[in-house]
Parts: C-alpha cells; sequence; structure tokens
C-alpha cells in the first residue's frame, strides 16, 4: 500500500478510547463497543470469554508442540494486545502483529502492556489485506488469528474468499486459523461459507456463540483430527499448563455444517 494510500485510509479509522470497570480495562474506537480488554492486576490473563475461545486451536496441536519456540503466531487486529501477550510472553512463540489504526498501537504500548519489539516479536502498521498477499512467505505460519472489526462492530473488515485463500496460503500444512464472527446468523452464515470455500467445509469446525454473539470458527490446512480421548487429554494438559477452559471447549464445537446457524449461545 503507498503512503498516500495508508494516510488516506487512516483518517477513516476511528481513534482509540479507553475505559475501566471493576478492574478490568477496556479497548473502544469511539463507541461503547468492546474491542478488547485487560484485567489490570492481572495482564496476562485472556479476559474476555471470546479471546480465549479463539485459542480453541490449540486443541488441534499436539500437547508438545505448544511448548517455547514451537511454532510461529501472526495475528491480524490487535485489539487489546491479549492474544499477542499471551503467544509472545505464555507460549513463547515468534509472534507477528499486524494494526492498522496507530492509535489503536499507541493505546497498547500506553495502557495494555503490549510488550517491545525483539526477536519473538515484530508488529506492522499495516492493511492486514495487503499484509496476507504480501508482507509473509507462503506456508510458514503455524496459527493465524483474525479478529478484524471496525468501530461499528457490524461484520468483518476483511471477508472475502480472496481474503480468507490468502490466509490459508500463509499457513504451513497442518496450520490453524481461528476467526472471531460477530453478528446475526446470516452474517455469520454469509462469512463462514466464504472461509469454507477457501479452506474446504470439512476444515472448519465452530465453536458455539458467546453470550455477546461471538461465534469462533477454527479452520485448517490438512488437518487430521484425532479421537475423543486424544483430545480429552490435550484438554487437561491445555487446562494444566495455561489455566484456558479446553474441556468447554470440546463441549461446544462441532464441524461446520453449511446452512445451519452459530447456534445458541453457550
Amino acid at each position: 500500500m503507498s503512503t498516500k494510500k495508508k494516510a488516506a485510509r487512516q483518517q477513516d479509522l476511528a481513534g482509540a478510547t479507553i475505559s475501566e470497570f471493576d478492574g478490568v480495562r477496556y479497548l473502544h474506537l469511539g463507541t461503547e463497543w468492546v474491542q478488547g480488554a485487560m484485567r489490570i492486576r492481572s495482564p496476562k490473563k485472556l479476559e474476555l470469554e471470546y479471546i480465549q475461545r479463539m485459542m480453541a486451536w490449540m486443541l488441534w496441536r499436539e500437547a508438545g508442540t505448544l511448548g517455547s519456540d514451537a511454532g510461529c503466531a501472526v495475528q491480524l487486529g490487535l485489539g487489546a494486545g491479549a492474544i499477542t501477550r499471551f503467544t509472545h510472553q505464555e507460549l513463547r512463540w515468534p509472534t507477528t502483529v499486524v494494526e492498522i489504526n496507530p492509535t489503536v498501537l499507541a493505546a497498547n504500548r500506553l495502557w495494555f502492556h503490549l510488550p517491545p519489539e525483539d526477536d519473538r516479536l515484530t508488529i506492522f502498521e499495516a492493511d492486514a489485506g495487503h499484509w496476507v498477499q504480501h508482507g509473509v512467505v507462503p506456508g510458514r505460519v503455524d496459527v493465524l488469528c483474525v479478529d478484524l472489526y471496525d468501530h461499528e462492530a457490524a461484520a468483518p473488515v476483511l471477508d472475502d474468499e480472496a481474503f480468507y485463500a490468502a490466509c490459508r496460503d500463509m499457513l504451513a500444512e497442518g496450520g490453524l486459523m481461528t476467526v472471531n464472527l460477530f453478528g446475526r446468523d446470516a452474517s455469520f452464515e454469509r462469512s463462514a461459507a466464504r472461509i469454507a470455500a477457501a479452506f474446504g467445509s470439512d476444515q472448519l469446525w465452530q465453536l458455539a456463540p458467546t453470550k455477546e454473539g461471538n461465534t469462533i470458527v477454527v479452520a485448517g490446512r490438512g488437518v487430521v483430527v484425532p479421537d475423543r480421548d486424544t483430545l480429552n487429554r490435550r484438554a487437561d494438559a491445555i487446562e494444566a499448563a495455561f489455566k484456558l477452559p479446553a474441556r468447554k471447549w470440546l463441549r461446544l464445537v462441532r464441524p461446520y455444517r453449511p446452512g445451519e446457524s452459530a447456534g445458541p449461545p453457550a
């Protein structure tokens, strides 16, 4: 993206604002919609339930591949930095972040404990749609987390088949993408169908929506789902190591079925 186009796009972006309530700091983009959150006394904790569920990709990887430097993570859309703090500080994976809004980056550095860039953290102030096409060597990413909403939070900012196909190309064989889809059933089905077209319906799974309406979709590139006993063991290991509700994820996840709604909140 040219400097001129980038500057024009940034002029249309809402400025980041902050609120605090009951020990939690929230990120907004000029509206009441929550774009991210951090518990002030426990900044490494994944505070929001939908952010926790975006970690459900861990169930599809062997427990031994969740250790230090065992994978490469990319996050499109920084939010309040919760996923970045987790992959960089808890998993200790090389992590790349792409965020177009400079005020979101500034707020994260000032208020949300965004780690400084180092040999395991790279931050790009860039348009995610352009970056996935030109900013990464294909086939190198193990985990891709996509959470791209503007200040109105009505639908994903990037949500076409070409974008999701580029996301798939980024992934290594066995790699996984999680996407936050927020909205009505019609909006969910439209987005999920585009992801399925890029990844294949047999490589798509969905969790039941949160009470706030966030539905997390997990898409894989050549992923083989293990048997239930193996998944249970992995869930136990995730809960023990990272204090995340992985057994609950197993109860909430199911294969994607075209034409079905996201389902009731859980």
